[in-house]
């Protein structure tokens, strides 16, 4: 989506940051790495080049982390709030952008799954669960 720019930033607003250009692929992975980062079934990002990433402000807010022993995995989050924030992949040729942290929609939806044989033994696909539009009230 050329031309596109959205922005995106962390829970208190100390880090944010711009996707210009080309917003890159949309996925949900499944790995155990992602899962135990987010706290969820899945993380949701957008895989974006360097190139059309750019920090706004708060860069010396980001704390990082790195797993010796991955190729590409990484974390990055605000060390005020504890956000999970963009992050540079290990190999430097990708920038892994938390969905759940853009300000607005990206114009593009998810195209795919991966790491699925790793999926968590107790996802559950939310389309199958009653849904709510509010925390329902139990009596």
């Amino acid at each position: 989506m050329p031309g596109n720019r959205v922005t995106g930033s962390c829970l208190c607003g100390e880090v944010s940051y711009a996707i210009k250009d080309n917003l890159g692929i949309f996925q949900y992975c499944n790995c155990s790495r992602c899962r135990k980062f987010t706290g969820s079934a899945f993380s949701s990002n957008l895989l974006v080049a360097p190139g059309d990433f750019e920090w706004l402000k708060g860069e010396d807010s980001i704390g990082r982390y790195e797993l010796a022993e991955a190729k590409h995995f990484a974390t990055c989050f605000c060390k005020k709030c504890g956000s999970s924030l963009p992050w540079l992949a290990q190999t430097g040729k990708t920038v892994v952008v938390p969905a759940g942290t853009l300000d607005s929609d990206p114009q593009i939806k998810p195209i795919q799954n991966v790491y699925c044989a790793s999926r968590a033994v107790w996802y559950q696909d939310p389309a199958e669960l009653p849904s709510y539009d509010e925390l329902p009230i139990k009596k």
